[in-house]
């Protein structure tokens, strides 16, 4: 398989990575996303931690519901790379973290739009609000496929 190629439908999750792949053809939106969805993740994370931690670890354990709920293999990397992330943010200063989330956390974002605008269709959380939980699936669905890890 390519970067692109997906497995066949059948799967909750292979519907969803395809579905969610239509909106992300283009090579720079690729980058883009490969590399502002686990940015984002971390500073929603990081927003929910200068709330108080313990909303971040339920935030990511709510997560991984679902997430195991589509693929296993996915999720435990989703527990993985959550737990670095959170572990991150503990050793982080606490007065850094509000600050370093709001304005990374904006900057991503803005590069979402600049690559879907390169990309020339909108993104896929505009029909489906569960896609905001499936980019991340996608981001490490193409490391798995690199890896040759099955999900």
């Amino acid at each position: 398989m390519n970067q692109h190629t997906q497995p066949a439908a059948g799967r909750p999750i292979d519907t969803l990575l395809a579905k969610y792949a239509e909106s992300h053809l283009n090579p720079v939106n690729e980058v883009i996303h490969f590399i502002c969805v686990p940015v984002i993740v971390f500073t929603l994370l990081g927003l929910l931690w200068a709330i108080h931690p313990w909303l971040a670890l339920a935030a990511g354990l709510a997560s991984m519901l679902y997430y195991f709920s589509l693929s296993a293999p996915l999720a435990f990397g989703m527990l993985l790379m959550s737990g670095a992330m959170l572990l991150l943010l503990y050793l982080l200063p606490p007065g850094l973290v509000l600050p370093l989330s709001v304005s990374v956390f904006v900057i991503a974002w803005i590069g979402q739009f600049v690559g879907h605008k390169i990309e020339g269709k909108k993104p896929s959380f505009f029909d489906d609000l569960r896609f905001l939980l499936i980019g991340p699936l996608f981001v490490l669905g193409f490391l798995y496929r690199r890896l040759h890890i099955a999900y």
